[in-house]
């Protein structure tokens, strides 16, 4: 709750010109209290006393009003964070505006990629102070391409943690079943799948119709350059510059963009619209493991069973990663911005990152009262079984998205 007295609260205080006054006001109706009773006629009394405390109450209300926000002076803060971190944040926001009242939040949500372009491009409407994209290596990927046109660093100080997840695929437990016999995920099972383009070529029922694949766009979110990343390394056994120039990653991008209909802009508006959808319209998606668990009981809800999750192996663990900007950001600014991170990175609300199905930075994960690792969702694990990557760096996913947009 702010600590702010209403000027209309008080009583009398319009007959007070100055803090002055109040405190004189309050001295002599001291005098008049402790004096030596026999010199103050009995007449008198009850009206000093009541003198007194109407004058000790302003006095009170005035050091309150001194030491309280002044009105207008509140701060806001725009932070812009890739929509994977929406919910929680939302949610964080309500408890840092009260602890700190002098602080406003406004929270913007982008895809990371238009993170980055909208920032360089000044394509935004307002002057984000707090940039937090899926992980660190957008961060370089808008270094460089910042250091590229002026001379100054684009950051007041180094990127900082928050918290972390990894890629995951979700389908349709009937659709997993036939895709994945083993229950294990598997590349080359799903690269079948999308060239045999029908589940009635693929062993499936053919009153399922097509095979539907989602990802997000590479060109826009994160998730998809990373999903494109994984794919190719599976053909090639390694990932660089020099096997995504080969004729078979070529190829594999090309399938997978002639098979992906209308990538949605982002992870968190992919996994919305694949539990609308329902298995009629997608089949399997690629999508954070956070929002995968986050939003399982939905699928419940709508579609009378939830999905299947899949853990890639390996699988790549992204970070996501806030950076301070100075661009349009004055030092006091930051110095608020600094505030906000380091309430982020506090215990309490890393266990709020958890209940969202996010992973700590550092450690496993603890054991939080509603925590979707305390659900019982088919695949989950809090212990991973499987290999992680660190993110691929930031020529092999600028590389990805120029075959993307090359493909046919």
């Amino acid at each position: 709750m702010q600590n702010r007295l209403r000027t209309t609260d008080l009583p009398q205080v319009k007959e007070l010109q100055s803090l002055d006054e109040q405190l004189t006001a309050f001295s002599e109706s001291v005098d008049l209290l402790v004096g030596d009773p026999g010199l103050a006629p009995a007449a008198k009394t009850t009206q000093d006393r009541r003198s007194f405390l109407t004058s000790l109450g302003i006095a009170g209300a005035a050091v309150a009003l001194t030491f309280a926000p002044i009105p207008g002076t509140q701060r806001t803060l725009v932070i812009v964070s890739g929509t994977e971190l929406q919910e929680p944040l939302q949610a964080l926001k309500i408890q840092f505006e009260k602890i700190h009242p002098e602080l406003r939040l406004d929270l913007q949500f982008q895809g990371s990629q238009d993170i980055v372009n909208k920032f360089i491009d000044d394509k935004n409407d307002f002057n984000p102070a707090v940039i937090i994209p899926a992980n660190g290596q957008i961060l370089k990927e808008l270094e460089a391409r910042w250091r590229a046109q002026n001379s100054s660093d684009p950051f007041y100080n180094a990127p900082k943690p928050i918290t972390k997840t990894l890629l995951v695929a979700i389908a349709w437990p009937e659709r997993g079943k036939v895709l994945f016999p083993d229950g294990r995920f598997r590349w080359d099972r799903l690269e079948a799948a999308l060239k045999a383009k029908n589940w009635a070529n693929f062993s499936g029922n053919a009153s399922w119709g097509s095979f539907d694949f989602v990802i997000t766009d590479p060109t826009r979110s994160n998730s998809g350059q990373l999903t494109l990343g994984l794919f190719a390394q599976s053909k090639s056994g390694s990932l660089s510059i020099a096997t995504l120039n080969d004729q078979s990653a070529s190829d594999l991008i090309a399938l997978v963009k002639r098979s992906v209909y209308q990538p949605p802009r982002s992870t968190d508006v992919l996994l919305q619209e694949f539990i609308a959808r329902g298995p009629n319209e997608a089949d399997i998606a690629i999508v954070y493991e956070s929002i995968a668990l986050h939003r399982w009981s939905q699928s419940t809800t709508t579609q009378g069973k939830p999905y299947q999750i899949y853990y890639l192996d390996p699988t790549v663990e992204t970070v996501s990663t806030a950076a301070i900007v100075r661009r349009s950001i004055d030092e006091r600014t930051a110095q608020s911005a600094r505030t906000f991170l380091d309430f982020l990175t506090q215990s309490e609300q890393q266990a709020t990152f958890v209940r969202y199905g996010f992973r700590p930075v550092n450690g496993d994960v603890p054991n939080v009262s509603d925590s979707p690792w305390q659900k019982n969702i088919p695949g989950a694990e809090s212990k991973l079984s499987v290999h992680t990557l660190p993110i691929f760096e930031p020529e092999i996913l600028t590389e990805i998205k120029r075959l993307w947009e090359r493909s046919n």
